[in-house]
């Protein structure tokens, strides 16, 4: 149960150690840059060895970063060990937000291109959860984020690996809720909508017609900006939302109930 605090406090990270994958760039790196300032020590994960490091000289001293390949499962095993000989103690913040993009429509998709996007966003993530799962519990437990998207809110057309991916992220979650409310980690997911990073906007002025829908069945009238989906991990990664387990969390600006 959580001790009465100031309603600032809630909100802190201050003695967390946070573990996010895919988190040199865009969204991930916003999120760390958010974890940091608000107390945490962050440990930003990925395959690209000077990304990490460009991004670490940027987020400074309370950042680290480990190198890993979230589909390698043969070589998770000992990453949680590794992490608390380092890091003096075990991740009791998991964000799983590694993932990748495939843009074709269903029919032209291969199962092999299907199976794949499943791997990277889906079936490694429950294999970093089942990682590093263990040392969080014993270590008194903590918090996993899911990075979703609107792709398992509404359908949308030449993403059918992604949408089946994200989707099945959403009854992870609450099926990971379930299992281990009573060991004293909560499970959430956010699932941001059309969000402001370089790749985005790129595919955005390339074409017109879906820039335009997009934000027209946005209520807000613009795209997100990585900073607000990273506000929003602070606040259900923190004893704010002590209380939130099981939840799929949109920062869209409405776009999911918008016409």
């Amino acid at each position: 149960m959580m001790e009465e605090k100031s309603t600032q406090n809630l909100f802190s990270l201050e003695g967390k150690l946070a573990f996010i994958t895919g988190g040199g760039s865009g969204i991930g790196l916003a999120i760390a840059k958010a974890f940091i300032s608000s107390g945490a020590r962050v440990i930003i994960a990925g395959r690209r060895e000077e990304v990490l490091q460009e991004a670490c000289n940027e987020l400074g001293e309370n950042s680290g970063y480990e190198i890993i390949d979230v589909t390698d499962f043969s070589r998770m095993p000992g990453l949680s060990k590794r992490v608390i000989a380092h890091y003096g103690r075990p991740v009791n913040v998991l964000v799983n937000n590694a993932g990748i993009h495939l843009k074709k429509f269903a029919l032209e998709t291969s199962p092999e291109e299907f199976e794949n996007v499943l791997r990277t966003n889906l079936t490694g993530a429950h294999a970093l959860n089942n990682e590093l799962l263990p040392d969080m519990i014993e270590g008194g437990g903590g918090s996993i984020l899911m990075i979703s998207s609107m792709a398992a809110i509404y359908g949308i057309p030449q993403v059918i690996a992604y949408s089946a991916a994200k989707s099945g992220m959403a009854g992870m979650v609450r099926t990971l809720a379930i299992e281990l409310g009573p060991r004293g980690v909560r499970v959430n997911a956010l699932a941001p909508g059309f969000i402001e990073t370089a790749i985005s906007q790129k595919a955005m002025s390339n074409d017109p017609k879906r820039k335009e829908k997009v934000l027209s069945r946005t209520p807000l009238g613009r795209f997100g900006l990585p900073a607000e989906v990273a506000a929003a991990a602070v606040f259900l990664s923190s004893d704010a939302a002590s209380y939130i387990t099981g939840a799929t969390l949109a920062v869209d600006g409405g776009n999911s109930i918008g016409f």
